[in-house]
């Protein structure tokens, strides 16, 4: 990429253009031209106006010159304040979508819940209660790693099943793969009202 000229640049230009138009025949105010000085003066006046082209074309680069000194440091100093990027990266968690909901008529104070639960690859629930509900979950797709405290931790494929007694705290739930997902059946007996999930308060 080529320099873009600078005003001092044009200098050695503009001394010769304003040298000839300092030596070129001059007008009075009527449009005729006046005789030329002697010799002498025209020397005299040339070299005035040469010197003073001069002088002009050495503050236009002294200015310059000032200005890009100064403006590198606050350049450096503006790129000094930029924040280097940070990425956070969030644990994935799961989905739980209703398919149904009905109050067993059969049994007052109990509902039926059905619920696809989506658990995205790598994906991992927070530790939580169903409170006194009876839970049956059902592997539709992919692998599913399931603990209830006080149990040993168990990895269920497609096809497989477990339930969750009421009141059972429920600490680990996760897809054990990073690239593909995994998909559950969940049925609740609910008591009417309660909410299906309550999540463990952050630590």
């Amino acid at each position: 990429m080529e320099d873009e000229p600078t005003p001092a640049d044009d200098c050695p230009v503009l001394e010769q253009k304003l040298g000839m138009l300092a030596t070129a025949p001059q007008q009075d105010g009527t449009g005729e031209y006046l005789p030329p000085p002697q010799s002498g003066e025209s020397k005299k006046d040339e070299r005035t106006v040469m010197t003073g082209i001069r002088s002009v074309c050495g503050l236009l680069a002294a200015g310059v010159v000032a200005t890009a000194a100064a403006c590198a440091p606050a350049a450096e100093h503006a790129a000094d304040k930029v924040p280097a990027a940070v990425t956070v990266s969030k644990q994935p968690s799961e989905t739980l979508s209703t398919l149904f909901e009905q109050a067993l008529p059969n049994v007052p104070g109990k509902t039926f819940t059905s619920a696809i639960v989506d658990f995205p690859p790598a994906a991992r629930a927070v530790p939580h209660r169903h409170g006194n509900a009876f839970v049956y979950a059902y592997v539709l797709e992919g692998t599913v790693r399931s603990q209830l405290e006080g149990g040993p931790m168990r990895t269920y494929h497609q096809g497989e099943n477990w339930v969750e007694p009421p009141g059972a705290h429920h600490t680990l739930t996760e897809n054990t793969s990073q690239t593909e997902s995994a998909k559950l059946l969940v049925i609740f007996i609910s008591n009417t009202g309660d909410e299906l999930r309550v999540t463990d308060p952050p630590r």
